[in-house]
């Protein structure tokens, strides 16, 4: 039996009853949290080694996640990739983030796409109040994706994502004399993508740029009661440039931005389970929340994450990726350097990254990646 105590009490803490806090100060910590944060982490080995900056960069079957509209610009008709991750080895050893994504060209305008994700917390023990054994249950959240993506120029894409949501965290236990169940959510991301191919000083290089607001759609409850969580609405946006420096050297830039479009916690009486925004709509929570942070536009801007990465291709087969994530230390204090490979043959690529904390006794630290990606096209055109 694993003890993870501390996903017990986040978890736990979904289903306590409205709670009120007097906060004193602008300029401490003020983290925005949601449901199902699993929606936000980085399924995926190539973006993970580049600091999770993904929304601009060039096409690949994981574009799901970042920027589905990349999809229109794919080379192969048909790919399908698996990722696995081990996520917060440094607490535990049980909890792991599986990804399956695939897409399919219907045409040379149209492409769909679908992808489920799938995390698992491992095993928790469940006590009463007066410390009894209550039962043992596995939690497990995931989302299924089906998406679609049209070419609007030829080089501009739109694309459109819907999302199925079920987080069980409980397996409806009785949590603090109330009755949980599995809650679930519906959602969509709305992506554009850009791309223009360009020669400059006699080499051939790409320009790119991106954007997906992704989540948006219902809030997520645990109980029959009130209490209902905003899921992480978010705001991609991010530029690339790829160059060649010779026939067989490329390199590629790219820089990613990231805002929770979701309300800021007040610093008057907050609800410390959903926060100042509960009772707003989630559209609502989307336009006030550039606007809405208590310390004014330096804590709105505190709240925007940063991603810059690096790649660099040998002959299109064996690539080498490092990247940064910076996040204020006012909002979370996540800041780490990424590094990762990948392998391309015909048919298979293989993807790693590796995550290095900027500080020490970070629970994020020594998190490893797995991509395997499968390509269709070439599959067909070897069988020939």
């Amino acid at each position: 039996m694993k003890n993870i105590t501390l996903l017990l009490l986040i978890g736990a803490a979904l289903f306590v009853p409205k709670v009120y806090a007097q906060r004193t100060s602008t300029t401490g910590a003020n983290v925005i949290t949601t449901g199902v944060p699993f929606l936000t982490i980085a399924p995926d080995s190539r973006a993970g080694a580049m600091g999770d900056a993904g929304v601009a960069t060039s096409p690949d079957v994981n574009s799901q996640h970042w920027n589905p509209a990349k999809y229109a610009f794919m080379e192969s008709d048909m790919g399908v990739a698996l990722s696995y991750t081990p996520w917060l080895r440094n607490l535990v050893s049980d909890i792991n983030l599986a990804y399956l994504v695939g897409y399919k060209r219907l045409d040379d305008q149209q492409t769909i796409s679908a992808s489920l994700r799938y995390f698992t917390l491992g095993d928790i023990s469940f006590m009463s109040e007066y410390g009894d054994p209550t039962g043992q249950q596995s939690p497990n959240e995931f989302a299924l994706d089906m998406g679609y993506t049209r070419l609007l120029s030829d080089k501009f894409s739109g694309a459109v994502t819907m999302r199925y949501i079920r987080s069980d965290l409980t397996g409806g236990q009785m949590v603090n004399g109330v009755e949980s169940h599995a809650g679930s959510a519906f959602a969509a991301d709305v992506a554009f993508y850009y791309q223009n191919e360009i020669r400059m000083n006699r080499k051939n290089s790409t320009i790119s740029a991106g954007v997906n607001i992704s989540n948006i759609g219902s809030k997520i409850s645990y109980t029959d009661g009130e209490t209902k969580d905003f899921i992480p609405t978010n705001l991609k946006l991010g530029m690339a440039y790829k160059t060649e420096m010779d026939r067989y050297n490329t390199i590629t830039f790219a820089f990613d931005v990231n805002k929770l479009l979701v309300p800021t916690p007040d610093t008057a009486e907050v609800d410390i389970v959903t926060g100042q925004g509960s009772t707003k709509s989630p559209i609502a929570g989307i336009f006030t929340s550039f606007t809405d942070a208590p310390g004014g536009m330096k804590e709105e801007f505190q709240e925007i994450t940063f991603s810059v990465g690096a790649e660099y291709w040998y002959n299109n087969q064996f690539a080498i990726r490092t990247g940064y994530f910076y996040e204020d230390v006012n909002k979370g204090n996540r800041k780490f350097f990424t590094v990762g490979a990948g392998l391309k043959m015909n048919v298979f690529a293989l993807d790693f990254s590796y995550l290095l904390p900027a500080a020490q006794n970070n629970p994020l630290a020594n998190t490893l990646r797995f991509t395997l990606s499968f390509d269709f096209d070439a599959f067909s055109k070897q069988r020939r």
